[in-house]
């Protein structure tokens, strides 16, 4: 027979009550599930409205509802969310939406969700979340020959229904998974036109054309041929440089440029044009943002110091410097190029010299009329030196190609 003593009772009693107490107190404070009901801008008020939709562009927006707290994982469409716990309360979250959400590949049960999910559980609430139409940023090579490869940076390449290049139609293509990447094979073409992208969200096209070897072309060394005959060479040898479009010129320093060598008279190293028209003067009073000079080079050895520099009507109140051999915080490293690529330099790059600086690391121009002139016309000049306090690294051998001056907005 037991013999279980009152007291004892009594405290087992008393165990088991504190235990009871425990399990609901945690019950009423982190274990209930989280419910949301609506989204606003993070903003001060009154901007701190409700959102309609979202768009994946790396917004921070607010969350509302109830039993927010405790979050352990947002997700948008299926992709992860970040945030900032410290920025919670129990009826809202301030969370930044995703840069990118993968549209071609989102499970079809994630699209148009959020999925919050605390300690206490998950809810799943329906939401309007919207591709952002497409955008293009840089296209390799704007001249490439039909069969060549090209390739598209930009944004929001995703659920693509239809591609012009040059107002030939792309069948085939790839896309990089955050659809930030589009590549293809240049299709037969007629004539130059716009790049034209179309997917469910909207249609990009480029303000200029590719395949243009005419609009705005102040030099192609083909049939706008405006080149001086003295200085740096012409070829049109496709085992050179494979992929042209016909003749190009070569920049040639012949080896390293030793520190402070401003020869740029030397043989090789000059491009030296005729005038031709910049910006039509109908376009005088564009934003000088609007305009950029393009061209496209080859580069088949490692170059690595020494700058080209360019300048309108062979005036040096306002110089261009390419030098894609420069990166941040001082740090070089050797460039070459896979084939022909299409170098886009704004308007707005062009800039003074400063007191004791260097060329082209001023200021930029007022506006197009003091940049080319009320005419909108002028030369194109392109030089090689190396005003910097070292040696170059390496020689410069680049071939170049069609000059023009394109709007670029």
């Amino acid at each position: 027979m037991y013999n279980i003593s009152y007291s004892h009772c009594q405290r087992l009693l008393l165990t088991c009550a504190a235990a009871l107490l425990l399990f609901s107190a945690c019950k009423k404070t982190g274990s209930s599930a989280p419910v949301l009901t609506g989204v606003r801008y993070y903003a001060p008020p009154p901007n701190d409205t409700a959102m309609a939709n979202l768009t994946p562009t790396g917004q921070w927006v607010v969350l509302e509802g109830n039993n927010l707290k405790n979050a352990v994982q947002i997700l948008i469409d299926g992709v992860p969310a970040s945030f900032n716990p410290t920025l919670f309360s129990d009826t809202s979250a301030v969370v930044q939406i995703p840069s990118v959400i993968p549209f071609n590949s989102v499970a079809a049960g994630d699209l148009n969700t959020i999925k919050y999910t605390t300690t206490g559980g998950s809810v799943t609430f329906k939401f309007n979340i919207v591709l952002p139409p497409p955008a293009v940023t840089n296209i390799s090579d704007e001249m490439a020959n039909p069969g060549d490869s090209v390739w598209i940076h930009g944004a929001n390449f995703f659920l693509i229904s239809d591609i012009k290049f040059a107002g030939a139609s792309v069948d085939a293509y790839n896309v990089s998974v955050d659809g930030t990447t589009l590549a293809f094979v240049v299709p037969q073409f007629s004539a130059g036109g716009p790049l034209v992208i179309t997917t469910k969200s909207g249609t990009t096209a480029t303000p200029f054309n590719v395949e243009d070897f005419t609009t705005g072309v102040l030099c192609n060394f083909d049939n706008v041929m405006t080149y001086q005959w003295w200085s740096a060479g012409l070829d049109n040898s496709s085992v050179k440089y494979p992929g042209n479009t016909g003749t190009y010129a070569i920049l040639n320093t012949g080896g390293p440029l030793t520190n402070g060598d401003g020869g740029w008279w030397n043989g090789g190293r000059s491009i030296n044009c005729n005038s031709a028209q910049w910006v039509p003067v109908s376009n005088l009073n564009d934003p000088l943002a609007n305009w950029a000079l393009k061209f496209e080079v080859s580069v088949t050895s490692p170059w690595n110091g020494a700058s080209i520099f360019l300048a309108h009507n062979g005036d040096w109140k306002y110089i261009a410097r390419y030098e894609p051999w420069k990166g941040l915080n001082g740090a070089t490293a050797p460039y070459k190029t896979n084939g022909w690529q299409t170098v886009t330099i704004p308007f707005t790059q062009f800039l003074t010299k400063p007191n004791g600086g260097q060329d082209g690391t001023g200021l930029m121009a007022p506006d197009l009329t003091t940049l080319v002139g009320s005419s909108g016309s002028g030369s194109i000049n392109a030089y090689v030196m190396n005003d910097g306090s070292a040696p170059a690294a390496t020689g410069l051998v680049v071939a170049i190609d069609n000059f023009r001056a394109v709007k670029i907005k």
